[in-house]
């Protein structure tokens, strides 16, 4: 992130207003604004723009009651000087009238079309920017922040959060500047036009405002249950889905349907009586709008009829208190869009505001002729700092030694290679590779050194060529294909309808899980590491398979420091050592047939995997 150009950004949850959604207020409202503002500092005389297009286009709007008033005026004085006898119409006044309407009515147009394409710019922009800062910062994180974050949790503030920022300031800013400036406008045109008529108006405000404020309150614990039951629906039928093999192998799609409905049932009930009570909030307020209507009508024409205003002035009036009401009714909605939107930028500031990796050295040490050597020398880590699970953690590996890992679950072995690739920070000791300090290589650099093997063949969408130069963006196709051939893939490749250029994706069923594997074990060829690490690479394949993998991992491991986290002890038997870990500690280490002999914690992981037939 560029922590020159962008300030530093809190959080909440988006939502659309009170009528559309739940509203979830901001833990500190003026706090979330003021760092908005300086997000929309530099783009401040767009928005000055925008305060003056969207001002003029309201006041314009409001000039039009009052020329048309004046036209209904001169015309009916025209009417009753003809029926006098003493005058005829004056059209070229009328049309002088309609000249001026046309006149506003366009400026105002123009005014709101401008202000429009200004206000989209900007909003567009701002989601552009914080898109941007929150990819960027998400490299800068440390690993332990996605531990306690789920990917969708992420993934709500690049998406619905910055969304909900961004229509509020597409939609909402210039509609606040319409409304309130439409109010202004037209209560200093109603005060010019009768006092004593404005006053009839302003008496149903309190009475328009009752009606947002007790509709809203009736609706949003509805909206709030329609959420909630939205979200129980949509994850039952995830779960559903995800695990269908498995419902329909226990029978279990009646208990399954029975579930959904009685969801899908509290979905329909919260959402229609919400939908029923916000719907009802535009009839009532149409009502109570007819109520000051009304009696605007009856008083006018009293005042009328005392020839205290003239009839034009009537229409004028009337057509403004028409438009009194609506801009009322939206500043109370985007009153409360306004705290949801708040709550989403503190969402997106919180995350930026995460604590990042810990800075880089000034002075890096290059990794030209680094040939793998890998010193460990009392580690101590823990996830937390009161829960330690790696204690005085010390070994010593050569050049090209293939090393094992093994122990029982929770041992600490993943962690091992996590720390060694600096994905956390160790708490105490020290890390050495050819004897250099691990915190002396930029993050970049060091990771460069390594390849990883995973349990879960990660396949991104794309062509198998594409995947497999994941390993090597500069690779070229021959490159590609050699290292497909050394990971035992190629001939499987050349079967598949497209070769290498077949597309893969989560629905591609004809390439199996070994598969798989063996695509990102040419990756890793490819990319020619000087460490290997290979995290349970040979589970859940089957045997044929599992020899495949075997001989590509061999070729893949020749020269190579190489990592190997196993359960199959099977598997790295001819392995060059052996650790053997058992709470954060290695407590035994050695050659297979050297902890066999031993009898130890090794030799009794081994006999409960193998029958005493099979033991060495």
């Amino acid at each position: 992130m560029s922590k020159k150009e962008e300030p530093k950004i809190d959080r909440g949850h988006g939502g659309h207003g009170p009528l559309r959604g739940v509203v979830e207020k901001p833990k500190n409202f003026k706090n979330t604004i003021s760092k908005l503002l300086l997000h929309l500092k530099p783009y401040t005389i767009a928005l000055i723009l925008v305060v003056i297009f969207a001002a003029g286009s309201a006041l314009f709007g409001i000039m039009g009651p009052t020329i048309l008033g004046g036209g209904i005026t001169l015309l009916y004085t025209n009417v009753m000087q003809m029926r006098a006898g003493i005058g005829s119409i004056d059209f070229n006044g009328l049309l002088g009238v309609v000249g001026k309407l046309l006149a506003v009515y366009v400026a105002s147009t123009v005014f709101m079309f401008a202000q429009g394409i200004i206000i989209t710019d900007v909003a567009q922009k701002i989601s552009y920017n914080f898109r941007k800062i929150i990819s960027e910062k998400i490299n800068l994180m440390p690993l332990s922040y996605f531990d306690k974050q789920t990917h969708g949790e992420v993934m709500s503030r690049v998406t619905n959060d910055v969304d909900t920022i961004s229509q509020t300031l597409n939609q909402s800013l210039s509609q606040i500047i319409t409304s309130v400036t439409t109010v202004v406008g037209i209560l200093i045109m109603m005060l010019r036009i009768s006092p004593s008529m404005t006053l009839v108006a302003i008496l149903i405000i309190p009475i328009s405002l009752s009606v947002v404020m007790v509709t809203v309150k009736l609706s949003q614990k509805y909206f709030k249950k329609q959420q909630e039951y939205l979200g129980h629906v949509n994850g039952q039928v995830e779960e559903v889905f995800s695990g269908y093999l498995v419902v329909k192998a226990f029978n279990y799609e009646e208990k399954a349907f029975e579930t959904f409905k009685g969801y899908n049932d509290q979905l329909y009930s919260s959402a229609w009586k919400s939908q029923f009570i916000s719907g009802v909030l535009m009839p009532l307020m149409g009502f109570v709008g007819n109520l000051g209507y009304v009696g605007v009508c009856i008083f006018g024409g009293v005042l009328a009829i005392r020839n205290s205003i003239a009839v034009g002035d009537i229409t004028s009036f009337i057509q403004y208190i028409r438009s009194f009401n609506q801009p009322i009714t939206q500043i109370a909605q985007i009153s409360n869009l306004l705290q949801s939107t708040a709550a989403a930028a503190e969402r997106v500031f919180e995350f930026l505001e995460e604590a990042e990796e810990p800075e880089e050295t000034s002075n890096p040490e290059p990794i030209a002729g680094i040939k793998g050597s890998v010193k460990f020398n009392d580690v101590v880590f823990g996830y937390k700092e009161d829960e330690i699970i790696i204690n005085n953690f010390s070994a010593s590996i050569k050049a090209g030694q293939k090393v094992a890992i093994v122990g029982p679950t929770g041992a600490g072995k993943t962690t091992i290679v996590k720390l060694l690739m600096r994905f956390y920070e160790i708490g105490a000791g020290e890390i050495l590779i050819d004897g250099i300090n691990i915190k002396d290589f930029f993050r970049n650099d060091l990771r460069g050194l390594f390849s990883m093997v995973l349990q879960d063949a990660w396949l991104f969408s794309g062509t198998i060529m594409e995947n497999i130069r994941y390993g090597n963006l500069d690779a070229t196709d021959e490159e590609v294909i050699k290292a497909a051939k050394s990971a035992n893939v190629h001939h499987f490749i050349k079967t598949l309808p497209g070769g290498y250029e077949m597309l893969l994706n989560e629905e591609v069923s004809n390439v199996s899980q070994g598969q798989r594997q063996l695509l990102t074990i040419a990756r890793a060829i490819l990319s020619d590491p000087k460490i290997l690490i290979l995290d349970e690479a040979t589970s859940s394949v089957d045997t044929r398979t599992e020899i495949l993998i075997q001989r590509a991992m061999a070729n893949l491991m020749k020269g190579r420091t190489s990592f190997i986290i196993a359960h199959r002890l099977s598997t790295i038997i001819d392995a060059d050592l052996i650790f053997v870990m058992d709470k954060g500690d290695i407590v035994e280490q050695g050659t297979h047939q050297e902890l066999i002999d031993r009898k130890g914690f090794y030799h009794e992981l081994y006999n409960s995997q193998f029958e005493p037939a099979e033991l060495a």
